[in-house]
């Protein structure tokens, strides 16, 4: 596997030093990637580096993944219109524990093939270097000028940059090459908006004598509409299940809009581009199957949780789009139950009342599930209220407790897909 011609083709490719595709092509090379470690979960986002260390691993490489306990105490400005907040240094090694667990889900670090993966944190070989040896024997080696005309340095001058930060390029350049002194590391990959920060290390390798160095970097993934992916409208899409649950990552890709779905699909996907580009154009042809949109949710959801998780993740979203039954509703636990209904609007009630029976007409009225008794009336005649995926069929119908999914809800459905989940206690 060519691993360039493969991000050619997947149009991902924004810069690249020259010699690194005959490097790649000429035998195994290990090559790294940076992890942020501002968080203790990685998010989509993310998964663009992370899919490039398993291309890079699947290609014969040997995949570096770095988590800058270093680095993160600082912060990269590079693509930030403001400084980040300092993280202390028990925060920052929580998270570096966290992302570490889920990196070992993508990528084999087993070290049972010649190219299994290395986990390396910057931390270990910054802690012991002064801030006199570190000026003296690597600031001597990288001029203001050369920093200065960095696109991360320039596009923060008007709004102000630390000092801190201004030093950010070096510290990342001497990762490089002290990966490439001790490990033999000659490739970095990144994002475009790294490849000041990128080239200042190939720089550093090349004054101190290092091995010949590489380096490429993939285009920024946005939106159609300029946004940057991978986030929601609560927020990031995490890839811990606690933060973002299977169901909601599930839902993430299948409300990707068509205009993304064809770029997506190349950045992400495994499959080969040629069946990719064959199912990109049924989709143009037929953009109302969502064909793109399935195949990302499916692929995506399995890669990340699991094959159980994504089997979950269309039961559930069956259950709210979908003919499912109300066997299939009560099948779900309280966990389930609230991942599905998650931003269904709520609306409370007496679980005493239920003893004795709660008229439905009332209860939908005076809940404000609807806007009176009249039109509660009206939808009940016309067969447009369901109650836990039933349709009711009895103007007079009153709730009670057979009618509770674990004990305490009741999904109340307007129409064909506009819920409300009642809440008993």
């Amino acid at each position: 596997m060519n691993l360039i011609a493969e991000l050619l083709e997947r149009n991902m490719l924004q810069d690249i030093m020259p010699g690194t595709e005959e490097q790649l092509n000429k035998e195994m090379t290990s090559g790294y990637v940076g992890f942020d470690p501002t968080a203790d979960s990685l998010h989509v986002g993310n998964l663009v580096p992370i899919t490039l260390l398993m291309r890079l691993q699947r290609a014969g490489h040997k995949p570096y993944a770095l988590l800058g306990g270093a680095t993160g105490m600082i912060g990269d400005p590079s693509g930030k219109s403001q400084e980040r907040n300092l993280l202390d240094l028990a925060t920052i090694q929580h998270n570096i524990d966290c992302q570490k667990k889920q990196l070992e889900h993508f990528i084999d670090f087993s070290g049972s093939v010649p190219n299994s993966a290395v986990l390396v944190n910057n931390y270990d070989w910054f802690k012991d270097i002064s801030f006199l040896d570190f000026i003296r024997d690597i600031g001597k080696h990288i001029s203001v000028n050369y920093m200065m005309a960095k696109d991360s340095v320039k596009n923060r001058l008007e709004t102000g940059m630390s000092f801190t930060e201004f030093t950010y390029q070096l510290i990342q350049g001497y990762d490089f090459y002290y990966l490439n002194n001790k490990h033999n590391v000659r490739l970095q990959m990144g994002g475009a908006d790294q490849w000041g920060n990128v080239v200042t290390g190939t720089e550093l390798i090349r004054r101190k004598g290092g091995t010949d160095s590489f380096a490429f970097t993939c285009k920024l993934i946005t939106k159609s509409d300029g946004s940057k992916f991978g986030k929601s409208e609560s927020g990031n899409v995490w890839l811990d299940r606690n933060k973002t649950s299977p169901y909601q990552f599930y839902q993430f890709w299948m409300k990707m809009p068509d205009a993304d779905a064809a770029k997506m699909s190349l950045v992400f996907s495994f499959k080969p581009v040629a069946e990719l580009k064959a199912l990109i154009t049924e989709h143009e042809a037929a953009p109302h199957l969502r064909k793109l949109q399935k195949m990302l949710a499916d692929e995506m959801t399995i890669m990340v949780h699991s094959e159980e998780d994504l089997s979950f993740a269309k039961q559930a979203s069956d259950i709210l789009f979908g003919q499912s039954s109300i066997d299939v509703l009560r099948s779900l636990n309280e966990q389930q139950l609230l991942e599905v209904m998650e931003g269904v609007p709520q609306v409370t009630g007496s679980k005493a009342a239920l003893a004795e029976g709660i008229d439905l007409v009332s209860f939908l009225a005076e809940s404000g599930v609807l806007a009176s008794k009249g039109e509660a009336k009206k939808l009940l005649q016309n067969g447009g209220v369901g109650i836990n995926k039933e349709k009711v069929t009895a103007p007079d119908m009153k709730l009670n407790e057979t009618h509770l999914l674990n004990g305490q809800y009741i999904l109340i459905q307007k129409g064909k897909s506009n819920y409300t989940l009642a809440i008993f206690s």
